[in-house]
Formats: C-alpha cells, sequence, structure tokens
C-alpha cells in the first residue's frame, strides 16, 4: 500500500509537472489531483523538490529498463552486445523524437531538465555495460585488451548521440541518422570480437 500510494503521488506530480509546468504546480496541486491529503503527501515527501527528484529517478529508470533487460537475456555475448547497442539507439529515439514522449511532454525543450535525467540514467547505464563487457571477456567472445576500452568509448559515442537526437541537428552535421547507427554498432561489435570467435565464424 505504502509503495502503491508513493507511485501514485508521482506519477500525479509527473502528469502536473507536463501539463502545468514544475514551477506552476503547488503541493496543493498534487494532493487535490491525487485525492489525498497534504498530510499524506508530507509522508512520503518532505517538499516538491522531492517529488521532482523522484519523477526524474522513475524517468531515468524508464531509460534504462530495457537495457537492463537485454544484459540479463540468455543471449550470447556477441548478439546481446549488438541488441543492447541497437536498443541505446531505440531508447534515446524514442525518449526524445517521439511526439508523445514522456520527456518531451514533462520538459518540452528544457534540456537541463532532460539532462539531469540523461545523466542519472547514465549511471545506471554504465554498470549494466561493464557487466555486458565482463561477460563477453570472460565467455572468450570479446578480445579483453578491445572490450576494456568499450566502456568509455560507449559512454562518449552515445553522448554525441543523444546531444544530436535532443538537438535535432542530424541534418545540419550532414549525418543520415539511421547510416550513423549502423555504422557505430557494426564499428563496436567487430571492436571487440575475439579472434577466436572471427575463426568460428
Amino acid at each position: 500500500m505504502v509503495t502503491k500510494t508513493r507511485e501514485k503521488l508521482i506519477e500525479v506530480a509527473r502528469q502536473l509537472f507536463a501539463h502545468k509546468g514544475i514551477e506552476k504546480t503547488t503541493m496543493n496541486d498534487i494532493a487535490e489531483a491525487s485525492e489525498k491529503g497534504r498530510r499524506t503527501i508530507y509522508t512520503y515527501f518532505k517538499n516538491k523538490r522531492e517529488i521532482y527528484n523522484a519523477v526524474i529517478e522513475r524517468e531515468s529508470e524508464h531509460l534504462v529498463s530495457r537495457l537492463r533487460d537485454v544484459v540479463e537475456s540468455d543471449r550470447p555475448p556477441l548478439e546481446k552486445l549488438r541488441c543492447y547497442l541497437e536498443t541505446r539507439f531505440d531508447v534515446v529515439n524514442d525518449a526524445v523524437q517521439r511526439q508523445d514522449s514522456s520527456l518531451k511532454t514533462l520538459f518540452g525543450r528544457d534540456f537541463r531538465r532532460i539532462d539531469k535525467i540523461r545523466r542519472l540514467a547514465i549511471a545506471k547505464e554504465t554498470l549494466l555495460f561493464q557487466t555486458l563487457i565482463d561477460e563477453g571477456i570472460a565467455s572468450g567472445d570479446f578480445d579483453e585488451a578491445q572490450a576494456r576500452c568499450m566502456p568509455v568509448l560507449e559512454t562518449v559515442v552515445f553522448q554525441g548521440v543523444d546531444y544530436s537526437h535532443l538537438r535535432n541537428n542530424f541534418g545540419e552535421l550532414g549525418i543520415d541518422r539511421s547510416v550513423l547507427r549502423k555504422r557505430v554498432i557494426d564499428f563496436m561489435v567487430d571492436g571487440v570480437r575475439s579472434c577466436r570467435v572471427s575463426a568460428d565464424e
């Protein structure tokens, strides 16, 4: 019951933030829309900033949950890496480009707030990606020296990809989005493939 009430308050706050704006939404608005008293809200959250942070946390978790599903799957490491990278492109595309995107609805073009969610998601994502890399090294499917470079490369590459999606500036840069996606994925998968795996294929 406690978790259910807390989740309801977070969802109501998210909707109000999207509709009225974060600054214009009050604790009274959240209490009224959730059909809970102010006392109930203050049982879970000290102030609006705490609710806002809970919304940010939930949005970041939403971004990484699909990646977690890939890392926890039973796929072989190389297939898992390819699927992870494809999912990573999908996640940022869905989060920023779709008209009904939660992030767009919530923050419009407020890149500072979107960036806060992205940074929180990156911290979680880094741990997931490292797990995937360690698994590929342990199985012998990844070249260890190359694979050890991948977490930093993945972070830097996707910071650029995320930025271009947020700014929607692929055209200005003369980059075809689908070509970029294929080349990045192929480069990273081919880059970690061990000689043993290449010889087996």
